[in-house]
């Protein structure tokens, strides 16, 4: 009969958390972030107090930022080790569903814990209940089921038994790894039971480098050596599973293109001759006519979303193939690829091998050029020292403040296409951003966790105005914890880039400048007072130059450092030569939509 050890089922759930650990002996789950509440503090606080020296817990002030906080932390570790999130069962729980999905979206691990009702159901409907008329299985919780890549409910104690391995081996597989959910009823986490000590024995989680099927292999081969002017679009799955240096051997020896995804920019420097920089929408004119005229597309280790593809209008030379180099068959497949299911770094192994001396055409370094003599101009400092600066000449200024061990960290809204666009970053880790789920709110948690990954680096955060308002609050957890970050707000008085799309797409402006909505009071929010009152070293700057000396000034401060600009909010970077996408009216009073719907039609006839 095996030994046993009587704990509470969370004191059993956190000791099993601490015995999970990564190939170098590190816990995988890094730390808890958590807001006490109804629902987890009495059960799962406790047992989390007991055992803070091991996992420590952090607390910050909102669940949903909070989790993005650890989703940011496992993206920067490459999904080697990842963070926890706790909440009550009702209004903390929900507000980190949107952080479950971003995770979903972006494959990126985190272990969310939210408080459940009672097991028993005897005192229902308790506070913070959401109840269902027609299903008494159902709580908020349920919520998290389509963002959660697995999703368990413990209602008795011995079921973390059978819930955290799964839980673990989801977040730790290579082709299923995403967000995990194990809602947690609150009586049950405090409920004993006697659980075999084995369970709590030490396991090591070895992230598997899949190899390719042999006959899909073959047919990846003979596909690309049939091809004359194949490219390669580089995905986050180059970067998780360390394969930069493969892909940079790989380009080299067969000749073949780089593109960069938003999640793979960075995997090639930006000046290096494969690198034909970033690809569709938020692209380069240079990496988008590579794919326009490419015979074959190896997309490896990505997800392939609209941005990348041009709604799938830019790979478009009659009889392109495609071939999907993936951990995930699901990802592989897409629009009727030729599936290679493998890690990346031993497929583009394994199929460099296999093609042996094919080399293809290779890139037009011409083209590379005109891109960068077109765009560079656009980051200088303005001429007209009256102008309102661009987003543009803001990248131009932080690029050249930035130093060699700079990550630049972004999310939604006018940064990820100008960032995309401009920012040459030079090696793996410098490039941080969250365009899976385009998530506003993500970026200063998320800094807070790269941060928290790699604290050797000069974490520079940057964002909108209207990003900064949306989530703003864990700019304290960050002085609070002296976690130094840089961050960088750029004002622009409301939604500027959704505001282009609103005119891009025929409309009128409307409901997104603050100015022109409907507001009695003309906006006078001061970012600098605000973020200074939470402890920041704060500062407003009026020109690209004094942007330039505050940030540099910022990153030799030991403070967490925020520096203000406004900016224009209607220029936008150079358009990358690929069509978007987006739902126009049909029917409409107005001339100018009718002009943008006749411009869909002929787009969507093309593609």
């Amino acid at each position: 009969m095996s030994k046993t050890i009587r704990l509470t089922a969370a004191q059993a759930l956190v000791r099993y958390l601490t015995a999970q650990l990564t190939e170098e002996g590190d816990p995988f789950i890094a730390g808890v972030w958590g807001i006490f509440g109804h629902g987890n503090v009495a059960g799962l606080g406790e047992a989390l107090y007991a055992s803070r020296e091991a996992l420590p817990t952090y607390r910050g002030h909102n669940e949903q930022t909070m989790a993005h906080t650890a989703i940011g932390y496992a993206k920067q570790m490459k999904r080697r080790r990842a963070m926890a999130v706790t909440s009550s069962i009702g209004p903390g729980a929900t507000n980190m569903v949107t952080a479950a999905a971003l995770a979903h979206a972006n494959r990126l691990p985190c272990l969310f814990i939210p408080g459940d009702v009672f097991g028993t159901r005897a005192p229902d409907p308790v506070l913070q209940q959401i109840e269902d008329f027609q299903d008494g299985t159902v709580s908020a919780n349920d919520c998290f089921r389509p963002v959660s890549r697995y999703f368990d409910r413990i209602t008795r104690p011995e079921h973390i038994m059978t819930a955290l391995p799964r839980a673990f081996a989801t977040m730790t597989d290579p082709a299923d790894c995403g967000p995990v959910t194990i809602a947690f009823c609150q009586d049950i986490q405090a409920h004993a039971y006697d659980y075999p000590v084995e369970f709590f024995e030490p396991k090591v989680w070895r992230i598997r480098r899949n190899r390719p099927d042999e006959s899909d292999l073959a047919d990846a081969v003979a596909a690309i050596r049939a091809s004359k002017t194949p490219v390669i679009v580089a995905g986050g799955g180059v970067h998780y599973s360390e394969a930069c240096d493969t892909l940079q051997a790989f380009a080299e020896a067969h000749n073949i293109p780089v593109t960069e995804t938003q999640a793979g920019k960075a995997a090639l420097a930006w000046d290096h001759p494969m690198n034909l920089g970033p690809v569709g929408v938020t692209g380069s004119k240079s990496a988008n006519d590579a794919c326009h005229n490419a015979d074959l597309v190896l997309s490896v280790g990505s997800r392939l979303q609209d941005f990348t593809t041009g709604s799938w209008s830019l790979f478009s030379k009659p009889g392109v193939k495609m071939v999907g180099l993936n951990a995930a068959a699901y990802d592989a497949g897409k629009k009727g690829a030729l599936v290679l299911q493998s890690d990346a770094k031993v497929g583009l192994e394994e199929l460099s091998a296999a093609l042996g001396d094919y080399k293809a055409t290779g890139p037009d370094p011409q083209s590379k050029a005109d891109w960068f003599a077109e765009v560079d101009p656009l980051t200088d400092a303005p001429s007209d020292g009256n102008a309102l600066p661009t987003d543009m000449q803001v990248v131009g200024a932080v690029q050249r403040a930035a130093s060699a061990n700079t990550t630049i960290v972004g999310a939604a809204g006018t940064m990820p296409s100008d960032m995309h666009k401009l920012w040459k970053a030079g090696k793996p880790g410098d490039y941080h951003m969250e365009y899976g789920y385009s998530c506003m709110g993500y970026e200063i948690a998320a800094g807070i966790g790269a941060k928290m990954a790699e604290p050797h680096r000069d974490i520079t955060v940057m964002l909108g105005d209207g990003s900064y308002m949306m989530a703003n609050s864990e700019l304290a957890t960050a002085v609070m914890m002296g976690v130094k970050i840089t961050v960088v707000i750029t004002d622009n008085r409301g939604f500027g880039c959704i505001n282009r799309l609103q005119k891009g797409t025929g409309g009128e402006e409307f409901n997104n400048l603050l100015d022109k909505s409907v507001h009695e009071v003309p906006s006078k929010i001061d970012f600098a007072a605000h973020a200074a009152a939470m402890g920041a070293e704060a500062v407003h700057v009026g020109s690209i130059e004094d942007l330039e000396q505050a940030v540099r000034a910022a990153q030799a401060s030991h403070n967490v450092s925020v520096v203000v600009i406004d900016t224009d909010p209607y220029p936008s970077s150079p358009n990358g030569n690929v069509w978007w996408e987006v739902g126009i009216p049909e029917v409409s009073e107005r001339e100018t939509v009718r002009a943008a719907r006749a411009n869909y039609d002929e787009m969507a006839a093309k593609r």
